[in-house]
């Protein structure tokens, strides 16, 4: 009696466990689900595929429950995360979600096709995810660069920062190449040294740097430099953009290139100036001023010139007037070429001479010197 009783004893033990074990099989795959908007996708080899799963839990208790993929292919690699931990088991409370991140890595060598994988939340829920390789193999190149247009004048280095990477299964050799505008200069870098080829391994990357530099007359505008990396099998190519603002320069001289002159005190000086815009954009509103000695005086034909185009030259007449008291000697007058954007200044030397009328009444007194004292000694000498 006691044996059928415990006997009995153990097939309800038993059937309570198997009963709660189906209860709870079937509570976690009728009230708990796995979500993502996008089951199927099509890609080429080579691609990321990212997820975002949501783990939804509709039950009135939490669950706790080994998560994971099953069913992809071998070479493929993936990694299935949280808050940036890799994540083997979740634990959801009742009537909450958990948002979770799946990451896949499809390789450059795979063949054309559908592949279907699934994730699975214990055991009683699974979603199926399918990715379509659209193409079979790889035999593509990509040149990319974050940053493709940059802006400054004609004296800056423009510097691009691209990344060459091959697509294919094999290692391949690459030609760098650019075709800049005429009178430009392109240098290219690959891993921070001067080189006109690289090498990059099957499935790799290498980092590749364009300097380019405008000629120093080149206007203000926008140009393009394609450049391209091409190997026996494969190329790329993009286009880099530079955008040139314009300098603004200017020289200021006389024709000869002298800078000094003779004047008589209170007489005056006419002098030819010659303004050259030698940058690349126009400048405008240039003003011309002078600081002078003083009581000297110094006008100008044109006070201000409205625009001068790139390359262009204008004449200007500078006149100075010497101070009538100023005593012979040198003089310097500075004078000022200026736009809101650029100047130039111009030192001028005036050698100021004794009036003519001045320099005879000099001889004459010197000459009435020397005969008054030869006659008072002739005169009183004799005695």
């Amino acid at each position: 009696m006691k044996s059928l009783l415990h006997s009995y004893c153990k097939i309800l033990a038993l059937s309570i466990l198997l009963f709660n074990t189906q209860q709870n099989t079937f509570a976690i795959g009728d009230k708990t689900e796995i979500y993502t908007p996008y089951t199927k996708v099509s890609v080429s080899p080579g691609s990321t595929v990212n997820y975002t799963l949501d783990v939804i839990n509709n039950d009135e208790r939490t669950i706790n429950e080994n998560v994971h993929i099953s069913s992809i292919p071998r070479s493929w690699n993936y990694s299935l995360t949280a808050d940036g931990m890799n994540i083997n088991k979740l634990a959801v409370r009742a009537n909450d979600k958990k948002a979770l991140k799946l990451k896949i890595d499809i390789p450059y060598r795979v063949k054309k096709g559908y592949y279907t994988f699934y994730a699975k939340l214990g055991n009683g829920v699974s979603l199926p995810l399918t990715v379509n390789v659209s193409s079979a193999g790889a035999n593509e190149t990509e040149l990319s660069c974050d940053q493709k247009n940059m802006e400054g004048t004609a004296k800056s280095n423009f510097s691009f920062s691209a990344v060459l990477k091959n697509k294919t299964a094999n290692q391949q050799q690459y030609a760098l190449m650019a075709s800049p505008p005429k009178g430009w200069s392109v240098v290219i870098k690959a891993n921070h040294k001067q080189a006109t080829s690289t090498e990059v391994d099957a499935n790799g990357t290498k980092n590749i740097n364009y300097t380019i530099k405008a000629p120093y007359n080149v206007k203000a505008g926008t140009y393009k430099i394609p450049v391209k990396a091409v190997s026996g099998s494969t190329s790329a190519e993009m286009e880099l953009e530079v955008v040139i603002t314009g300098t603004y320069e200017m020289s200021f001289s006389t024709p000869s290139g002298l800078l000094s002159a003779k004047v008589t005190a209170g007489e005056d000086k006419k002098v030819e100036l010659l303004i050259k815009n030698t940058g690349s954009t126009k400048l405008e509103d240039i003003e011309l001023s002078a600081s002078k000695p003083k009581n000297w005086e110094v006008s100008f034909d044109s006070q201000k010139i409205e625009s001068l185009e790139p390359g262009k030259v204008v004449t200007v007449f500078a006149n100075i007037k010497a101070d009538k008291k100023a005593i012979p000697g040198d003089y310097v007058t500075e004078i000022t070429a200026k736009t809101p954007e650029t100047s130039q200044d111009l030192s001028f030397r005036i050698m100021v001479k004794t009036p003519m009328l001045m320099g005879w009444l000099g001889m004459i007194i010197i000459l009435s010197t020397i005969g008054g004292v030869v006659f008072l000694i002739r005169k009183f000498g004799r005695r």
